[in-house]
């Protein structure tokens, strides 16, 4: 919870007037002005394009230290989590804010293995798609329509575990099945006999005219991914998750709402945004040295995708977990991928070049999750949605959380007015 310093206040003067901010400070050390009065006493708003500089929440969910390259999720480091939890017992932390028992686990595990199938209705929908639909927009559609199916979601005494697990569960089902849809394969259900990330690797490649075994350490590397989205801070999907969630709007609409927002490019499409940055390279004849110098050169468009971070001024603590995932992925597999040859040489280099250091421009983790999906056989356009899969828990506990919070209020942000003080009306017959 965030405390106020009462030894602290902060002074603004303006018209000939002092008025005192009270200056807030979280558990990490990070301080606030409370400027919820501002308004009132100065008639005076703040101005900051992005909210890079604002506090719109109180939050016990996820902590990013830019400048240490640091993420907790409910004070465990992710580094901890990756190593030694699944994402099953991640999503349970976020959302319940303790690690599970055995007990909760096995619980919580049976309510995803019940709610894992979609209604038979919804497979109407999936035949009415056209074949070529990005799985976004399948996703996005079909998660707002689960409010349609399941109304019970707006009721304030339903059980959180039900909402949680039936969204996470039937969420893996649709991306699963919009990628069968999309290549015109029949659907694979779900098996009450595979844990969630096996559930979601069978259903995906799984063949009526194939035999597949699911592999264990694709299944670990899948727990991994996921577990490194689950949660980022107030980032622009989550933002509008809650955005969404102040209206009153239910969680399914909520979550269909940060679908939309991960979609772009700057968003959740910035791995998929590398990979064609490293297979632009390959075409071009893999010259890595010159690639860096287009990118240093102001006067040419091209930069180095997966090189960078809003918040982080130092290593991304995940980029270094999934360059190690994507090496096992491609030990097990036995795959050569030569754009992971280029990705390694252009970050050894981007990163012995003073331009990229001076300017604290470090591998993110999108620059190596492209890579490790396609070894495991992911096509480009399901990136985006396994990072929704992966920031789904994330997005749950946030609307929760928002839900309980006494100081939340419908999110309404000001403008700066620019438009003309005056017009002057004239009929339509009169205008030029």
């Amino acid at each position: 919870m965030t405390n106020e310093t009462k030894s602290q206040t902060a002074e603004l003067r303006l018209d000939g007037r002092t008025i005192a901010l009270p200056v807030l400070e979280d558990n990490a050390g990070c301080r606030a002005l409370d400027i919820r009065g501002l308004w009132k006493e100065a008639q005076v708003y703040t101005y900051d394009p992005g909210f890079g500089c604002t506090v719109s929440c109180q939050s016990a969910i996820s902590h990013v230290d830019g400048e240490k390259g640091r993420l907790l999720y409910r004070g465990y480091p992710v580094e901890v989590l990756t190593e030694h939890c699944t994402f099953v017992e991640v999503a349970y932390l976020l959302i319940h804010g303790a690690l599970p028992t055995h007990a909760q686990a096995e619980r919580f595990s049976a309510l995803l293995n019940r709610h894992s199938m979609i209604h038979e209705d919804m497979r109407t929908f999936f035949r009415r798609y056209p074949e070529r639909a990005h799985p976004m927009a399948v996703l996005s559609a079909m998660v707002v329509s689960l409010s349609s199916f399941y109304p019970e979601v707006e009721q304030a005494d339903e059980d959180i575990d039900i909402a949680a697990t039936r969204l996470l569960s039937k969420l893996r089902t649709i991306a699963a099945f919009s990628y069968k849809k999309s290549i015109g394969e029949p659907i694979i259900q779900p098996s009450y006999k595979l844990s969630y990330c096996a559930n979601f690797l069978n259903m995906m490649f799984n063949s009526p005219v194939e035999d597949y075994t699911v592999d264990p350490v694709l299944v670990r590397a899948m727990n991994q991914l996921l577990i490194l989205h689950a949660d980022h801070g107030q980032n622009c999907s989550t933002s509008t998750v809650r955005m969404v969630g102040s209206s009153g709007a239910n969680l399914y609409a909520s979550v269909c709402a940060g679908i939309c927002a991960l979609w772009g490019p700057l968003h959740g499409g910035a791995n998929q945004e590398v990979i064609e940055m490293l297979s632009g390279i390959q075409r071009e004849g893999g010259s890595v040295d010159q690639a860096i110098a287009q990118a240093k050169d102001k006067t040419n468009p091209r930069r180095l995708m997966g090189f960078g971070h809003r918040i982080y001024k130092t290593f991304d603590p995940r980029a270094a977990i999934v360059k190690k995932i994507c090496r096992e992925i491609m030990t097990r597999v036995g795959a050569k991928d030569p754009l992971l040859d280029i990705a390694m040489e252009l970050e050894a280099k981007a990163l012995a070049d003073p331009y990229f250091a001076e300017r604290k421009l470090y591998p993110n983790v999108d620059f190596y999750t492209g890579i490790a999906y396609r070894a495991m056989g992911f096509p480009t356009d399901m990136f985006t949605v396994l990072f929704a899969l992966g920031r789904l828990p994330g997005w749950i506990a946030q609307w929760q959380e928002l839900k309980r919070d006494p100081h939340q209020r419908i999110g309404r942000p000001q403008q700066l007015y620019t438009g003309p003080a005056h017009s002057t009306f004239r009929p339509i017959d009169q205008r030029a």
